[in-house]
């Protein structure tokens, strides 16, 4: 009887605890099969003498990439031999600098590769601001590693046998297949996407449903050739190229990327110059970066670049990606100094890659939904 009355008591203090959603979104089995993955993946690396790292989540500068929105972390004191890193036009130097919590692993492990690592890879988590969906949840894990020597086919290889080690039975029966960005453009909208005008971009677009491009310009131009000389320098960028790779991503992700994988490994490789990142460019053919990304079923999994190593070359490219955060009004920050210092010092010759862990458990266990394979995600973290 007192137990009960304790419990009542309890209850009455606080009528609402029932409603809080305390409990994970995964099940028991669910996460028994997240750490049968993970202990996979570290033995599928341990196999190849790849070597695990482990790296800083807090970090000095955030991504440069207008599509990725680092999130800002208050330390609450300046901290004595940092690289200074203010908002442009903030003022002052002397006020308390921003950290971030890291996007990727990427900057970090380059620094590694430059002091002499080797091979190397990490399993850690990442955050992304303003993403939340079906696939997307803020806080997410990625499966990230370099290969010293690697051609970016050496890296797909790779890639497709670690996702079939991890999807198991559900791989049998998929295919492997590997295709330009060109062609599957051609083969799903039949638009070439290097020599489409504007117009005929947004016109695709506008028949998915996309509401308009971020900046007023021409609608028929056509692409200017996306790189200046084979396999150094991308343009740095006006509103009809800013215009082109918003209206590209949009159809690469609600139209093209959807349709890509059905029972199949789909590797598409040989994205816009535009779109290279912190990949090289194509020397065969310095509209395209030497670049790939991995659907199955319709689903993003992983993202590869053989890896640029001039430092010169990363500076310009940030210098374009914050000139373009500026353009859409998106808070811009300096360049991580780290990194290219690292670059200047010599970056080996490498090809890396980041996999969805996440969505890759999506597709082995059959999950619909991220909430299902994660303890907790954001909304109960």
């Amino acid at each position: 009887m007192s137990g009960r009355k304790h419990s009542d008591a309890s209850a009455s203090k606080n009528p609402s605890a029932a409603a809080i959603p305390w409990r994970p979104t995964a099940t028991r089995a669910m996460l028994e099969q997240r750490a049968v993955l993970l202990a996979r993946a570290r033995g599928f690396f341990a196999d190849g003498g790849v070597l695990e790292v482990d790296t800083p989540m807090v970090v000095n500068a955030p991504v440069s990439d207008v599509n990725i929105h680092s999130a800002l972390v208050d330390l609450g004191a300046q901290l004595t031999g940092a690289v200074q890193t203010v908002p442009a036009g903030s003022g002052s130097a002397e006020a308390r600098r921003p950290f971030f919590l890291h996007t990727s692993p990427e900057y970090a492990m380059k620094r590694l590769l430059a002091a002499g690592s080797g091979d190397i890879y990490q399993i850690c988590h990442v955050v992304r601001g303003f993403e939340r969906g079906r696939f997307h949840n803020a806080e997410f894990t990625l499966v990230e590693w370099y290969r010293l020597g690697f051609t970016l086919d050496d890296l797909m290889s790779e890639v497709d046998a670690l996702v079939r080690a991890l999807l198991g039975p559900v791989a049998s029966g998929h295919a492997s297949e590997r295709i330009t960005y060109r062609e599957a453009f051609l083969r799903e909208l039949r638009i070439d996407p290097f020599t489409a005008s504007l117009r005929e971009l947004e016109e695709a677009a506008r028949k998915s449903g996309f509401a308009g491009v971020g900046s007023e310009g021409p609608s028929d131009v056509p692409i200017a050739g996306g790189a200046t000389s084979a396999g150094t320098a991308i343009p740095v960028g006006s509103a009809t190229h800013s215009q082109r790779d918003e209206l590209l991503d949009f159809l690469m992700g609600a139209v093209v990327g959807p349709r890509l994988g059905a029972n199949a490994l789909t590797f598409v490789h040989g994205y816009p110059a535009t779109q290279a990142a912190l990949a090289r460019l194509d020397p065969n053919d310095p509209r395209a970066a030497l670049r790939f990304e991995l659907y199955c079923e319709g689903v993003e999994l992983a993202n590869g670049f053989h890896e640029l190593a001039s430092a010169a070359e990363q500076r310009a490219r940030f210098d374009h990606d914050i000139a373009e955060r500026r353009r859409a009004g998106l808070p811009a920050f300096p360049p991580d100094e780290f990194l290219l210092a690292a670059l200047e010092a010599g970056l080996p010759e490498c090809s890396g890659v980041a996999l969805g862990f996440d969505r890759t458990l999506m597709l082995a266990s059959g999950a619909k939904t991220i909430d299902e394979v994660l303890p907790f995600p954001t909304e109960r973290a």
